[in-house]
């Protein structure tokens, strides 16, 4: 398993307030459930249950994503990405990856196969356990002005600016399991 964690390096440059981020459907830094994989690995390709708690004040909206740091491209892999959630959201319910499951208002960009929708889990095998970080960005901002297709860099580049608070759970999958 790598240890290079993206998130602890983007802290060092800027301070973010916790939120704290669950999912009643896997434990911190355990297994993520077979319907979080791939349909191609057996799974459902359908994001898991978040939850998060009280944002702070000053929260106009909320940004969400999916990475894993760990495939083998020299870059990760985005398996979902999506901004312009209301500042009312609290929570994503199982198989809310896609627009039209979200809140009115959100825009949701093309993850690294290009479909605008969350992709589930696939590590190739002979790479390890990876990491899946699931993160929620409480923003100062109701709207992010990112153009529509953008990648989800783009978005963490805008997010990074606007954060008030940030919330971080990391699940797994092992390519030897599915």
């Amino acid at each position: 398993m790598f240890s290079y964690d993206p998130y602890a390096q983007l802290a060092t440059l800027r301070d973010f307030a916790p939120l704290e981020l669950t999912s009643p459907d896997f434990e911190p830094g355990g297994a993520l459930p077979l319907f979080a994989w791939s349909a191609d690995r057996g799974g459902e390709d359908r994001s898991p249950t978040l939850q998060w708690s009280t944002p702070p004040i000053g929260t106009q909206s909320f940004a969400i994503s999916c990475f894993d740091p760990d495939a083998p491209t020299g870059s990760g892999f985005w398996h979902w990405a999506a901004f312009n959630l209301p500042a009312t959201t609290t929570s994503l319910a199982s198989g809310d990856g896609d627009l039209a499951a979200l809140p009115h208002g959100a825009t949701v960009l093309p993850n690294e196969s290009r479909l605008e929708r969350f992709i589930g889990a696939a590590p190739p095998k002979g790479t390890g356990i990876h990491r899946y970080f699931f993160v929620v960005d409480a923003l100062d901002v109701e709207t992010l002005d990112i153009t529509p297709g953008s990648t989800p860099a783009v978005l963490g580049f805008n997010r990074h600016f606007h954060s008030l608070a940030r919330g971080i759970l990391i699940g797994t999958a092992d390519p030897s399991e599915h």
